[in-house]
């Protein structure tokens, strides 16, 4: 005879591992037939988006079973500490309070007792004011030209937030063009300054601390490439940088009065929502970018405020959590049927993997659940013709979110039409499939593999906020789930350190030790 578990966490799980057990054997297509009203009761709308999760895998014991996991698992109090602003970044014992750099004006967050709302605002103003003043012209540069570029410099979560929203929201002709380069690789920068006028160029450099190796080796190469044209006193007009080390800014050759705050409560991959995201309020305009926090602002008032099974970041992160460890999926494939939105797979990447590719938990021990799956995709239809060969016959279920946008922005009239119907046949197909008497076995579709739809009218930087921040707090709720801390990353910390130690070997120094292959290698590659 099983023993039943003492620990509500503990009998939760078990709930959880029965309810997913008796899944397995019913197919998705019947569910809807077995489960009346199962489309409207799956179906969440929040903060202009639209949430289809009736594709799942789940069953209506297996939805109940894991909202039951929720609640065991804290996430209600978890949530409130989270807004409250208490350390729950423990390992660095850190609040985390991105939804404080969105909230309206008059909002009262605290970090760990400290009020942080009214220094929010004062960023914001001081963002406003240095946007509305380059695109108005009143801020010229060092020879009295527009500024017409913007070379955003950083890596990680100060570089892909940052080209989402550009790549999303760019207008087709915009009147301030804006580049990023992030990789250490020097045909980065040199393909980001290519064709760019130094005198109508400004230079952003974002780093929290500004030390990070990729982030100031390109900011010397830029800076470089501006003194050569205007000199040192005029590139310095040409340059502002996002920091929370604004002494080492200044140090650098940045004006004091354009460096701009980053706060230790800020973490970089949820940072877009502060002056990191300053070079797209800029060539945006402010009116965009308020809008973009308006629509994060939206999307954590229903996080805050909706019952669990109408929760949209929350049933979000429940399907992934069904699949991870309810049917063992280890990899999870996102595609955005909107070609503006194509680096919404690589920013997750980096939001999900980062934040919960964890084995660790929060009290020290070993997890004893799998955590983050692999995170993958490409714009559709594009995918279509890459990796959807796997998703439709391959050995490996994986379940997949698509993301869609139902009216076009621009471009011929039809063609949004078909993208559209390449989206929906997708997510049929994967679930339906096709088999039975007659069908060749290369042709044959298994089907009941899982989706979820999420869908917008228009893409607007609301809706791209509310986006963003539905993932944001999806990947918290996993956390919490799964005990770990969401808010470190301790895991790039050691090829960081390692690297640092090989670089001076290769710039001519004395060899040090090595294991047989690092050491070859080194010997190799060395000038």
């Amino acid at each position: 005879m099983t023993e039943t578990p003492s620990d509500p966490l503990d009998q939760a799980w078990a709930r959880f591992d029965r309810a997913a057990g008796a899944a397995a054997g019913t197919r998705i297509v019947d569910l809807f037939g077995s489960e009346p009203g199962r489309l409207e009761r799956l179906t969440i709308e929040a903060a202009g988006l639209t949430l289809d999760l009736s594709k799942q895998s789940w069953n209506a014991d297996g939805v109940a079973a894991c909202l039951d996991l929720a609640e065991a698992a804290g996430l209600t109090s978890a949530r409130a500490a989270l807004f409250g602003g208490e350390a729950v970044n423990n390992t660095e014992d850190r609040a985390v309070l991105h939804p404080a750099l969105r909230a309206p004006d008059g909002a009262q967050f605290k970090a760990r007792g400290e009020a942080v709302s009214a220094a929010v605002e004062e960023g914001r103003a001081r963002m406003r004011r240095l946007a509305d003043d380059i695109r108005s012209g009143k801020v010229l540069g060092a020879t009295g030209k527009r500024f017409t570029a913007i070379l955003h410099i950083g890596i990680g979560g100060s570089d892909l937030g940052p080209r989402v929203v550009w790549e999303a929201l760019k207008p087709l002709d915009a009147p301030i063009a804006l580049r990023f380069a992030a990789n250490v690789d020097p045909a980065e920068i040199a393909f980001a300054l290519d064709g760019l006028d130094p005198e109508t160029t400004l230079v952003i450099a974002v780093s929290k601390t500004f030390t990070t190796q990729e982030t100031l080796a390109n900011a010397v190469a830029a800076r470089d490439w501006l003194r050569a044209a205007l000199g040192e006193e005029g590139a310095r007009t040409h340059f502002a940088a996002v920091s929370a080390a604004p002494d080492k800014a200044v140090a650098f050759g940045v004006p004091a009065e354009r460096v701009f705050a980053f706060w230790d409560w800020v973490g970089g991959r949820f940072s877009v929502w502060s002056a990191v995201g300053l070079s797209c309020a800029i060539a945006l305009g402010w009116e965009a970018y308020q809008g973009f926090l308006k629509g994060a602002a939206a999307m954590d008032a229903h996080f805050m405020e909706a019952p669990l099974s109408a929760n949209a970041p929350v049933m979000l992160a429940l399907a992934q959590v069904w699949n991870r460890n309810g049917l063992n999926r280890s990899a999870r494939a996102v595609v955005p049927y909107a070609q503006r939105l194509r680096l919404l797979p690589a920013f997750l990447q980096q939001l999900e993997m980062e934040s919960n590719g964890k084995r660790v938990g929060r009290d020290g021990r070993s997890v004893k659940r799998a955590t983050a799956p692999a995170v993958f995709g490409d714009a559709g239809t594009n995918g279509q013709h890459a990796f959807f060969q796997h998703l439709h016959q391959g050995t490996d279920v994986i379940p997949v979110e698509f993301v869609v946008v139902a009216e076009a922005s621009e471009g011929p009239a039809g063609m949004q039409a078909k993208l559209l119907a390449n989206c929906l046949a997708q997510a049929e197909a994967l679930m339906v499939g096709q088999s039975g008497p007659g069908v060749e076995a290369h042709r044959a579709f298994p089907g009941d593999r899982p989706s979820t739809l999420i869908a917008m009218r228009r893409l607007t930087p609301e809706t791209l906020g509310a986006l963003i921040a539905l993932y944001e707090h999806k990947t918290f709720v996993e956390g919490v789930i799964w005990g770990i801390n969401s808010f470190d990353q301790w895991g790039v910390e050691l090829g960081k350190t390692l690297a640092a130690r090989i670089l001076p070997e290769l710039e001519g120094g004395a060899r040090l030790a090595h294991d047989p292959s690092t050491a070859a290698w080194v010997e190799r590659l060395a000038e």
